[in-house]
């Protein structure tokens, strides 16, 4: 190591001794020799009002065009810095385009029962209830509270093996004949083999138009769509109002078929005895990425086909409660060890109050751990609500169904879902200002206050460079010798033997 030092040393005293040597070589012009190079630069730069100065021969004109000079210097340079410094403020601006397409891709629904559970199933074991609103709140926050602490302890000792998955599957609301009475798309009937089944916090729900058909359904005439007519069956499916479960309808959600549901603040409830009128329009949200704008394309999703904020919390929740509990949620997307309730209880709702609490899942800003996705799409709704069924309808609907006008008040729901108008509407936030934008704005400045150009600022490196190394030429002829330039004596065969080694 020692050695190698010294042939660094001396390579730099090398090098520096040589520079100094050309350097010195050089003639060093003389002062008239450098007036003539100031003059001749000033007379033929293409840096305007230069040469006025150095021309004129009156005092005050040339004071005058001195004057003009520096204050269109200082207004330049005003001038640039405020357009690099809007620059670097990274300002956006958004444009908002209507396309009008001879057919549109229609949504996914999903559509769950605001009566979640089979009353037979839960008529002796109310803490079903309980057990649902543990485990959903993986979905949506929920406070455990206290005083099923002791009825759920002892539900636990005396039943290891139960499985509130298949519970709800099996008990939970259900999509057959019976329940889905009518159902068309543009004009087709469908039927409940057409819907996909999926958990959410309202237990089993049921998805049309999900992700896994072979081909998309798309619809060539507004005002046309799926409608459906479902019977709740109020005698048969309850819930318990004191978890705020206290009205009786379909409740749904429009989202994109590569998107899971989120009822979570956005679903739309229709009661019974009501024709729930829905009218969609698609838009698409483009997002610039930071520092234009907050999103990263960087982020994908291991468990879903694109990106959206809502998959991105929940497979952050999922690896948290993985590596916390060693099991994974059944409602939350990944490969792991399902949680039975005893790790519900004891460890996921714990470790989910430690990720809102510490918030080690948030959304939104672009150093978020689930920032705003670059492109989304969206389905505005508006719905209008009619009362099912008029007069003459419940005597048609009674005789058909064979069922009484006031079963069918209070058990029938009737969606119909449709797109306002065949065109979508994309917002794009975009760049305000690009880069060749910027350039063309500062030549722009320079050139109207100046009279610049790149070949300008080129001239005036030169000019700088020349008198830089005039500079150099001088300093290194006057000053004396630098120690570190002489090599000591008794130095001599040691740095010889540093040379041959390297």
């Amino acid at each position: 190591m020692e050695q190698f030092r010294k042939c660094i040393g001396f390579d730099a005293r090398g090098l520096l001794e040589k520079i100094r040597l050309y350097l010195t070589r050089k003639p060093l012009p003389s002062l008239e020799e450098r007036k003539k190079f100031d003059h001749e630069f000033a007379m033929s730069t293409s840096f305007h009002g230069v040469h006025n100065i150095i021309q004129t021969r009156s005092k005050i004109r040339k004071v005058l065009w001195m004057l003009v000079v520096l204050g269109s210097i200082i207004i330049v340079a005003w001038q640039i810095w405020n357009r690099f410094t809007n620059y670097f403020s990274w300002p956006t601006t958004t444009s908002v385009i209507v396309q009008y397409v001879e057919n549109i891709e229609f949504p996914a629904v999903t559509f769950c029962n605001l009566n979640r559970f089979q009353a037979h199933a839960v008529a002796n074991l109310s803490i079903i209830f309980f057990l649902w609103s543990i485990v959903s709140g993986v979905l949506h926050a929920f406070d455990i509270d206290n005083k099923f602490s002791e009825e759920l302890k002892d539900f636990l000792q005396g039943n290891q093996n139960f499985s509130i998955k298949e519970f709800i599957r099996n008990n939970g609301f259900y999509l057959n004949s019976s329940t889905l009475l009518e159902c068309d798309f543009f004009g087709q009937p469908c039927y409940p083999e057409d819907f996909e089944h999926v958990f959410t916090e309202y237990g089993n729900c049921f998805t049309f138009n999900h992700m896994d058909l072979p081909a998309r359904r798309r619809v060539s005439v507004s005002g046309r769509g799926l409608s459906l007519l479902f019977d709740i069956k109020q005698a048969q499916f309850t819930d318990d109002p004191t978890f705020g479960f206290i009205d009786a309808g379909i409740i749904y959600v429009i989202h994109s078929p590569k998107e899971p549901p989120r009822f979570d603040g956005l679903g739309l409830s229709t009661p019974v005895g009501m024709h729930a009128h829905a009218a969609i329009s698609q838009l698409k949200t483009v997002i610039q990425e930071y520092p234009w704008g907050e999103c990263n394309p960087n982020i994908k999703l291991q468990h879903h086909k694109i990106y959206s904020t809502y998959g991105c919390l929940q497979e952050c929740k999922a690896r948290h409660i993985q590596d916390k509990c060693g099991c994974l949620p059944f409602l939350l997307p990944g490969n792991g060890t399902e949680c039975d309730l005893q790790k519900f209880y004891s460890c996921v709702s714990p470790a989910l109050y430690n990720i809102e609490l510490m918030g080690l899942c948030t959304a939104g800003t672009h150093n978020s751990t689930c920032p705003v996705p670059c492109e989304e799409t969206d389905y505005p709704t508006t719905v209008t609500y009619s009362s099912f069924a008029s007069e003459k309808a419940l005597k048609f609907f009674s005789t058909k169904l064979k069922r009484s006008p006031e079963y069918i008040r209070e058990n029938l729901v009737y969606i119909d879902i449709k797109y306002h108008d065949l065109n979508y509407k994309m917002t794009r936030q975009q760049k305000a200002r690009s880069v060749s934008e910027l350039l063309a704005d500062v030549g722009g400045q320079l050139g109207l206050f100046c009279g610049a150009s790149m070949i300008t600022i080129i001239e005036i490196v030169e000019y700088v460079f020349t008198n830089f190394c005039w500079l150099c030429i001088f300093l290194l002829l006057k000053a004396p010798e630098m120690p570190q330039w002489n090599i000591p004596a008794q130095n001599e065969q040691t740095d010889k033997e540093g040379i041959q080694e390297c």
